[in-house]
């Protein structure tokens, strides 16, 4: 989806430029864009020779990272890269040796940058200070270096700074004088005594990279040496009244006295809202002061929120006794983000969170993005896909994502930059739990004025003494700042609760119960009845697809897809790379419907309040994890489009309960319907119902009459009745409810079979095994009908179940599922008589899930089966559930699954059995490929050739990768 940035409102354009000097005190400002000199620092020597008093040989372009300038060293299997590697059979298996070779480096772990560089390096530039700067106080601000950063001025160490989160700020000496100097940067990457944990999106190879150098605003600033050091607005709607919160600094020892005064306008709502400006007195003693202001917001205020997201401008105005003058500009919302019982409500309004988690993608720089522009695409894509909520996985976006949700309306988790996991802890003594506390005081100072950030966690499922630290985390949040709610971690279920959360972050009450027959009555109310607080459904989904290889040619960055190239020629080698693009739209249907299924049950859930997809877009890292309906760069994949998406996952969502989704035409079809509201206001409504046929035609309308929709609750609508005993041949049906008059509509497609199929005339040998009869059947030129349930050797051990693979199948070392649905050609006269498209839907459900599938590995080049089960791009084995084959001088079906003449309650299965002897019946029955009999009875007898092995018995947390250099 792309979005045209010079369509958007007036005030959201004119924003951008607003926003560039929010949050900044008045100053003049020189860009240190541009050339530096520079020197690699590998042996880490440089301090202790003292480079910071010498001319660094080399240049690089600031602002920009080493990869990006082609600096650091080439990547091999020695690369010690940041990030846990969980399956190491890449580094052993031999059919991927071609991979290892140094001309030819493919990892499939995650994306492949030019160069990677884990170390220190030196950055140097000459400045040039106006003579109108003496006396000023001069700041060098670096908005993102990565990470920890020591500066120099003309050889003299001036400061250094270690953070993940905020900009670095390095004050020059008030004795600096005009004219020419030298700033010296040394950047240190690597993972030291404070450790975050490798796996930590802060600074992992798994998505942005573990990158060198500096990003965003580059710049000298001067001003007044008497300043307005920080500002926090603290709104308060019932009173109407904004408090301020002022710190004041000046040189130590200095005292000073003056006045500061307050404004405040509305800048992007319809009416311009002025607030009266206010004076106060201030006092500095010894270098510092402070002073708190009630600034009264008018009669009438605009609040902000995801519908309405009215924002303010505070200015604030420093005049000293003796004239010196500072000036800072403060962005604001008049909102009110709490948790009333297991609710959040915004401005007293409930609000449901329907959120993505972002794991800083960013394949063609390989940092975030540093400008609004860049960030408002992101949440307007998320909100054109129904969604209000992000969170941010074990890192901080930079300031411009903050802008950008206030701008758009969306709400924030953003977390302290770590997974105290894997290498690292928390509440065990470490340097990381004092450095946790600083990086979230960083964030909350930095950003805690903007309106969109309304929640925080410490980061993501750490490990350590994590009850008693992220309790007292808690507690000191709560008691500092009520701005926003805070959450001790974003966790998977078997993590312990920590009791005093002011809303939960946790799995436990997601996923499909699919190993059922699919229906739409269940709810996760049982798995969140404990909990007294909001509820959100950490990292939900999950749900992989196959790569898609067009992707591959959008990676011209600093990233290369060397991944997604290994996958594509481990296919081709494989014989099925004509079939790529089928894989990847028939995965991508599946994976869709798990989507609306996973979203629909939270929905009609009592007391659930949100969750969290991981996530909208792919994740590129841990295995390369395609679970996203969205690519890395934020488009669409081709298979669903975000107006498809967001009928299940918006505001308002009509909803059905059903029992299951295939029928009989002795059965009534009776949907209950309802109505998760979570929109603006209550709405009174109409609703039509409709079925559609396969050709568009309707055949079916019912009409409810007035519904009054309250906002936070699933409101019951009504039920409708559909006899289908006229129903004579096998078909689906959508049913699409909708609310009249309005852009909210839902639909859901249901299959009808007869209940009895006429009787075929066929001279077809049935069989359980393929015996002696089979063969001289064969021989004799006859027709065979195999079932093979629960018969197959050859792909045994691929475990198919109907949800695809998990997150992705290295990862977790080849745990099940392994398969990602399947393809059939619904063109084809084998399935005449069968009603499907060319991907997975529900009426297979009893066909397909569990049902075994057979390793076609010994088969003819090109041969297709009818249908084909999707196996996981880590082995890309050729798979079957049903083929056909010319054997002998006879014709051959193969099904291993369970199709037999006796399915009496799998209406699924009868019929497509039924499909399949009245095409072997037909003179359309002529299989394309002959395949010898022993081949196909190898099948049964000899397990695969091609095995997945993990060279390790290590769980997945402890694992040590064993690298082979060859």
């Amino acid at each position: 989806m792309q979005i045209n940035v010079p369509k958007f409102k007036n005030w959201l354009l004119a924003g951008f430029f607003i926003f560039f000097s929010l949050n900044t005190t008045q100053a003049q400002t020189i860009s240190l864009k541009g050339k530096w000199r520079f020197k690699i620092d590998a042996n880490d020597e440089g301090l202790k020779a003292k480079w910071f008093s010498t001319v660094l040989p080399g240049t690089i372009n600031l602002p920009g990272s080493m990869a990006e300038n082609f600096k650091g060293d080439d990547i091999t299997l020695k690369t010690k890269w940041t990030g846990s590697i969980y399956d190491s059979s890449y580094f052993y298996n031999p059919g991927l040796a071609k991979y290892r070779q140094a001309n030819n480096i493919k990892i499939p772990f995650w994306l492949t940058p030019h160069k990677h560089y884990v170390g220190v390096a030196w950055y140097q530039k000459d400045i040039e200070i106006p003579a109108n700067w003496n006396g000023k106080r001069i700041v060098l601000s670096l908005e993102y270096p990565h990470s920890a950063t020591k500066v120099w001025i003309d050889g003299v160490e001036i400061g250094s700074q270690y953070t993940f989160v905020v900009a670095q700020n390095f004050e020059l000496p008030a004795n600096l004088k005009p004219g020419k100097h030298t700033i010296t940067l040394q950047i240190d990457n690597s993972i030291r005594a404070i450790n975050v944990g490798k796996d930590s999106h802060s600074l992992t190879d798994h998505t942005q990279g573990n990158w060198n150098g500096v990003v965003g605003k580059m710049l000298l600033q001067a001003s007044s040496p008497i300043y307005l050091e920080d500002i926090q607005v603290y709104p308060d709607l019932k009173r109407k009244i904004a408090k301020v919160k002022i710190q004041l600094k000046a040189p130590s020892n200095t005292s000073s006295t003056g006045k500061i005064t307050l404004g405040a306008t509305s800048f992007n709502t319809k009416e311009i809202l002025n607030v009266k400006p206010i004076t106060k007195a201030y006092s500095i003693t010894n270098g510092v002061g402070t002073l708190e202001v009630e600034l009264p917001m008018g009669d009438k205020i605009a609040t902000w929120d995801e519908f309405d997201p009215a924002l303010y401008r505070l200015k604030a105005s420093l005049l000293s006794k003796d004239g010196k003058k500072d000036e800072k500009q403060v962005q604001f919302g008049m909102r009110e983000f709490k948790a009333v019982g297991r609710s959040f409500q915004i401005n007293g309004r409930p609000v449901f969170l329907r959120g993505t988690v972002n794991n800083c993608e960013f394949p063609l720089t390989g940092y975030p993005a540093m400008d609004v522009e860049a960030w408002v695409r992101i949440f307007k894509i998320s909100k054109a896909h129904g969604l209000n909520h992000m969170r941010f996985h074990s890192w901080c976006p930079p300031e411009a994502a903050f802008i950008a949700a206030d701008l758009i309306g969306f709400y924030l988790q953003p977390e302290g930059p770590s997974w105290a996991n894997h290498g690292s802890s928390i509440g065990n003594g470490r340097p990381i739990d004092q450095f946790i506390y600083d990086e979230t005081n960083r964030m909350t100072k930095n950003y805690g004025n903007y309106a969109s950030f309304c929640m925080m966690a410490y980061g993501n499922e750490p490990s350590g003494k994590q009850v008693e630290y992220l309790t007292k985390f808690n507690e000191y949040w709560k008691a500092k700042d009520s701005r926003r709610l805070y959450t001790g971690a974003s966790v998977g279920g078997s993590w312990p609760v920590i009791p005093n959360n002011e809303f939960m972050v946790r799995a436990g009450a997601r996923g499909l119960d699919w190993g059922k027959k699919p229906e739409s009555i269940a709810t996760y109310a049982k798995q969140i009845e404990q909990f007294t607080v909001p509820f959100v459904a950490h990292e939900m989904g999950q749900y992989c697809v196959f790569p898609n290889f067009k992707e591959i040619r959008k990676y011209t960055g600093v990233y290369r897809a060397k991944n997604f190239e290994l996958f594509e020629e481990d296919l081709k080698d494989h014989d099925m790379a004509d079939q790529a693009e089928s894989f990847l739209m028939a995965s991508g249907k599946l994976q869709a419907l798990c989507y609306k299924n996973e979203i629909e049950k939270a929905l009609r859930t009592p007391n659930y309040n949100g969750f969290q997809l991981l996530s909208l877009n792919d994740y590129p890292g841990q295995g390369t994890a395609l679970i996203g309906v969205l690519d890395a760069f934020w488009d669409e994949k081709g298979y669903i489009t975000a107006k498809e998406f967001k009928r299940f996952s918006n505001s308002t969502v009509p909803l059905i309960r059903v029992p299951k989704f295939v029928y009989t035409s002795d059965e009534s079809f009776e949907p209950k319907i309802e109505v998760a509201h979570w929109g603006k206001a209550p709405l009174t409504v109409n609703l039509t119902c409709r079925l559609i046929d396969e050709s568009g035609k309707v055949v079916f309308t019912y009409k409810f009459g007035p519904s009054t929709l309250a906002v936070g609750e699933l409101t019951q609508i009504g039920s409708i009745k559909y006899l289908s005993n006229h129903i004579s041949k096998a078909g689906k049906l959508k049913l699409e409810v909708a609310i009249d008059g309005t852009e909210f509509a839902n639909d859901w497609d249901f299959w009808f079979f007869p209940t009895k199929l006429p009787e075929i005339k066929t001279d077809v040998y049935y069989t359980n095994d393929l015996d002696d009869k089979a063969r001289a059947v064969l021989n004799n030129g006859g027709k065979v009908f195999l079932n093979a349930a629960g018969k197959v050797v050859k792909g045994k051990e691929v475990v198919q179940t109907f949800l695809p693979v998990f997150w992705n199948t290295s990862w977790f070392k080849m745990r099940p599922p392994h398969t990602l649905g399947f393809v059939v050609d619904p063109k084809n006269p084998a399935l005449a008589e069968f009603p499907t498209s060319y991907h997975s839907d529900m009426q297979w459900w009893e066909i397909v899930n569990k049902s075994q599938v057979m390793n076609l590995e010994d088969f003819p080049k090109g041969f297709k089966p009818i249908i084909q089960p999707i196996d996981t791009w880590f082995l890309n084995r050729r798979l079957a559930m049903v083929f056909e084959a010319r054997v002998g001088k006879g014709k051959l079906i193969v099904s291993s699954a369970n199709l037999s003449p006796d399915l009496k309650e799998m209406p699924s299965a009868q019929q497509l059995y039924y499909s399949l002897q009245k095409y072997m019946a037909s003179d359309q029955f002529n299989p394309k490929f002959e395949v010898d009999f022993s081949t196909i009875k190898d099948i049964f007898e000899t397990p695969s050739k091609q095995q997945f092995e993990t060279f390790t018995k290590d769980a997945p947390d402890e694992l040590k990768t064993k690298q082979k250099t060859k």
